[in-house]
Parts: structure tokens; sequence; C-alpha cells
């Protein structure tokens, strides 16, 4: 491949070397969330912004850890993952917002995708569409118990869709393939999908394709659903208590690496 940085040492996109982050990495989509996650970590440091991808990196239970952001939609993501990989990055976390898709998710839930619905165009130029786009159960399991840990938090597991085009579930009539768009959201409704996104697919595949772990959780904003229903649709857009589950998570990870080393099966005892 062409060094499009003509030797300068660093990851085109991110501007990043491998000194400048850790091995585990949790990922916003918005580059302005990156300084509230870090504050999370310890001795946290702003790093390097260039285009859409802000780095900070600090330390965790002694471990080097990195927040970068992604900016909206699968190809920046799945740019950013192959990017940090390429530096040595093994674990990742995404952290963001959906739209609720089923009757009982509410504004202010927090969802863990163990699996994501290919509508969107990044990951078929990764695997063919027979390929599920799907969470590392071990992260996953991570997550889980991270937002049982924090308390009473309405939480839900399962499928998100992800998607290229945010006014297309938005305002899906008004487009020219409106029925086309229609007729697959009330397929996902009935398979039980539980929100809507658009990184996640594109992030498990590009995982996969690249032998390194991911999940994700995020908080519902609002569910578009339950207003067509006549049901209350509440907003909330405070995204703390997601990133507080992504830091505990990533927690758990870290001990369990330390103890059974990366991605051993072992690791489920302990979590």
């Amino acid at each position: 491949m062409v060094d499009y940085t003509e030797g300068a040492g660093t990851q085109y996109h991110v501007g990043l070397s491998p000194d400048d982050i850790g091995q585990y990495i949790i990922l916003p989509g918005d580059p302005g969330r990156c300084k509230d996650i870090a504050s999370y970590l310890e001795d946290a440091h702003f790093v390097c912004s260039n285009r859409e991808y802000t780095t900070y990196t600090g330390m965790l239970d002694g471990v080097r850890v990195s927040v970068t952001s992604t900016g909206i939609g699968g190809p920046s993501a799945s740019i950013a993952l192959e990017e940090l990989a390429n530096l040595g990055a093994h674990t990742f976390i995404r952290v963001g917002t959906c739209g609720g898709m089923q009757l009982d998710v509410k504004g202010g839930d927090v969802i863990i995708a163990n699996g994501a619905i290919r509508m969107e165009g990044t990951s078929k130029e990764y695997a063919p569409i027979e390929f599920p786009a799907v969470a590392d159960p071990l992260v996953t399991y991570a997550l889980i118990k991270a937002v049982r840990h924090l308390g009473d938090v309405e939480h839900h597991l399962g499928v998100v869709q992800s998607k290229d085009s945010f006014y297309g579930q938005h305002d899906a009539e008004k487009h020219p393939v409106g029925p086309e768009l229609q007729y697959k959201w009330a397929a996902w409704l009935s398979m039980g999908c539980l929100a809507s996104e658009m990184e996640s697919a594109a992030l498990f595949i590009t995982g996969a394709y690249r032998r390194v772990r991911v999940g994700a959780c995020f908080l519902c904003i609002a569910n578009q659903e339950r207003e067509l229903a006549g049901l209350s649709n509440i907003q909330v857009h405070d995204i703390d208590i997601p990133i507080q589950a992504a830091v505990k998570a990533m927690k758990y990870l870290i001990a369990a690496d330390k103890k059974y080393g990366i991605g051993k099966s072992d690791a489920f005892e302990d979590m």
C-alpha cells in the first residue's frame, strides 16, 4: 500500500503512532465526547485531532487506554479501527447513541448490541452479506456486568440495525426508495431489533477481519415507534451512563486479560 504520510510514521487518517495509544480503545462517534470519556481515565492527556478523529490516552488499572472518536457512520468507523489495529490495539468498545425500535425500549435505556443488521455499505466491502456482524462475546459479557453493577439502569441486550442514512430512517416516505426502506424497517421490527444506529455493523465486521475484539453499548435517545403507538416518548441526551459502562467493562477486560491472557474463555468464570 502507498504510504500517504510520506514517511511520517503515523497512520494517515487518525494521525497516530504506536507510542500514542493503548491496546484498549473506547470509540465514541462524537469528537466532543472524547474529553468527557477520558476524564474517567488516570493521567489522561490529549494526543491528536485530525479530521473526525480525536484521541486522548490515559491509564486504567495500570494499563494504557485510549479514546478515539470515529465520526458518523461505517466508513469513518472502519478506518479508525483499521488504523488503530495497525498500531497494536486489540480491544474496542463503541459507545454512542441510538433510537429505540421495540416498544419497551425507552429514552434513557442502555442498549448492548450482541449483533447488528448490515443495512450499510462499508461491511459489504469486507465480507459477503451472509457473514454475520456479531460482537465479541467476552466484551459483550463485560458490558452486561458493567451495566448491572451501575445500579438501577434499564438495559436491553440484542440486535441493532446499522444504517447509512439518518433521514432514511426518519423521513423514509419522502425518499425515492421509501417503500423499500419501510418494508425493511417493518421486517426488522418483526424480528425483534432493539434499536437503530450507524456504526456497529461496520465495526463488528472490520473487527472480525482484523481479529480484534469489538463490543458496543448505546444510550437510547428516544423511540419513534412509541410515539407512533401513542405512548410516552421522553428524550434523554446525557450519555454518561453508557460511558461509565464502557469504562467499567474495559476494567473487567483488563483484569481478565492479565489473569488469563487475551481472549481466553476461562475469563468468563471471573466476570
